[in-house]
């Protein structure tokens, strides 16, 4: 007896995860589609018809990929303080203490306070991959200190007033700006180098793309010096007078400064000419700030008020009130603004580049805050205060997802090695500095001929000439080789070569006759010009 056992293939029955993790995958495709698809069905036009069904193929394509590397490479997901939408609560009447006892154990750690009141105030600098900062005491004091670990690296007192710190490339090199003139210590306390032609320096800041140390003194002086070879790039006189705000755009390497005049120029170290010089406040401008996509500036000035600019147009997109001494932007686009012992916080949400007040913190009566910095990848505010510093949690601040490539939390030695030796390779000239960086690699539209200058007419005449009387003559017989036949021929030749000079000449004095006939001169004059000839 023989039993047929026939192959059963079971269902696949979607279970309820599954169907979540589609959804999830829909909803981020939708978000990198380009819009709603065209309508083909109303064409008539096959041929049209065939080329847009590919591309939009093209577009679904290329949409479900970048879905799928937001899911596998992006997986944690930034966030906000959330209140009811009644409007009952605010979030900036959240304090720190309610969101310490609401976070997890690892980040209830980021909030402390170093007190240090015989060094201050203090200002602070943060590593591009928020790994190590750096902290400088307006007394002598500077200090490294490892950021994951919460361990000090290195600490030294300079014994001199020490007015702004800067991390250089990475963590091994820093330049401290000291009474007299900047210095560069490596990360282990030991001087290096003292750059005495950037004199009493104000504020440092660094151009990681290009490797340039730039500085403003006390005379106005801007200083560009490239920290791998040493050269002095550039030396610029501003002639705004004493100013010690300074900040450099990320997106294009252009260095802006804000004078007392309430203006605020933008340089680069190839032109003694400021790119853009813009009135932005009646009065001083006290602080200055970049968005990380460099196309928004926040500016403070004495008259209590805070604008944000579009660099792209020049325009003031939002105005808010407050006097404020400190500015800096998240790399989520929040803008923390600190004025004596309070801090305030303010966030675009809505991402229509409209701000409002987001969080409020207010430090110990009597500090007076310096420096707000907010630390890369953690949602971290560092506050550099009279009084030493502080660290204060803002959820949504900083960026969830990090890129190894460019700024990694967690490199080795030997993967920091490679990243020098790497950003040494790629380091670009001070000429690419410039307003609208994406012309670079672009083809240049052809110019106008350049007028020639008399003496290159004269030259060029010259030469003709030489030419005509250098060319040789065939021999001919029955006398038309005689010298004197030559020489006419010579004679001729010069004559024809000069011609086109003399009648280029004739028609730019025809052109300047007719020119200076037709301006018109007042009546009193006019019985001086020269009439013309009646026919």
């Amino acid at each position: 007896m023989v039993v047929k056992v026939e192959n059963i293939t079971p269902r696949k029955s979607k279970t309820a995860t599954d169907e979540v993790i589609s959804e999830e995958m829909d909803m981020k495709v939708k978000k990198y589609l380009r819009g709603e698809g065209a309508n083909l069905e109303a064409l008539k036009d096959k041929k049209l018809k065939g080329q847009l069904a590919v591309k939009e193929e093209l577009y679904g394509k290329s949409a479900t990929a970048a879905a799928k590397a937001e899911k596998w490479l992006m997986p944690s997901e930034g966030g906000y303080l959330e209140v009811d939408d009644e409007g009952i609560e605010k979030t900036w009447r959240i304090k720190q203490e309610a969101i310490a006892r609401e976070v997890d154990i690892l980040s209830s750690r980021k909030q402390y306070d170093i007190v240090l009141p015989d060094f201050g105030p203090y200002t602070l600098e943060f590593t591009p991959s928020g790994r190590y900062m750096a902290a400088a005491g307006c007394k002598g004091h500077l200090a490294i200190v490892d950021m994951k670990s919460m361990k000090l690296v290195k600490e030294l007192q300079v014994r001199e007033t020490v007015r702004d710190v800067v991390f250089l490339h990475n963590e091994q090199f820093f330049a401290a700006a000291q009474k007299k003139y900047p210095y560069i210590y490596n990360r282990d306390g030991t001087e290096l180098h003292c750059l005495k032609e950037h004199g009493a320096v104000l504020k440092l800041q660094f151009l990681s793309n290009h490797f340039l140390l730039a500085s403003i003194n006390k005379f106005g002086q801007l200083h560009y010096q490239d920290v791998t070879t040493g050269q002095m790039v550039g030396n610029l006189r501003t002639g705004l007078g004493r100013t010690d705000v300074m900040q450099v755009n990320p997106f294009n390497g252009v260095v802006a400064v804000g004078h007392s005049g309430g203006t605020v120029s933008m340089w680069k170290p190839t032109s003694a000419a400021p790119l853009v010089k813009m009135l932005c406040h009646p009065g001083p401008v006290t602080a200055l700030a970049f968005h990380t996509n460099g196309h928004l500036m926040a500016t403070a000035g004495m008259e209590r008020k805070i604008k944000i600019w579009d660099l792209r147009k020049f325009e003031v997109l939002q105005t808010l009130p407050g006097h404020c001494k400190a500015l800096d932007f998240s790399q989520k686009g929040l803008l923390a603004a600190a004025t004596g012992s309070f801090v305030q916080v303010f966030g675009d949400l809505s991402g229509s580049q409209n701000y409002s007040r987001y969080m409020n913190h207010s430090i110990a009566k009597g500090y007076q805050v310096k420096k707000v910095a907010f630390r890369p990848y953690e949602d971290v505010l560092g506050i550099g205060h009279s009084m030493g510093w502080s660290s204060i949690l803002i959820p949504g601040s900083g960026e969830p997802n990090f890129d190894s490539w460019v700024a990694n939390p967690f490199e080795t030695s030997k993967q920091r090695r490679e990243k020098e030796v790497r950003s040494l390779l790629d380091k670009l000239p001070p000429e690419t500095i410039m307003l609208d960086p994406t012309k670079i690699g672009t083809v240049r539209s052809t110019r106008k001929k350049e007028q020639p200058t008399k003496e290159d007419r004269e030259a060029e005449m010259e030469a003709a000439i030489e030419e005509a009387k250098s060319m040789p003559m065939k021999k001919k017989t029955k006398g038309r080789s005689k010298p004197s036949k030559i020489a006419k021929k010579k004679q001729e030749a010069v004559e024809k070569a000069k011609k086109p000079f003399l009648e280029q000449q004739m028609n730019e004095f025809s052109k300047k006759r007719k020119l200076t006939e037709e301006t018109q001169l007042p009546k009193s004059l006019e019985r001086f010009v020269r009439k013309k000839a009646v026919a």
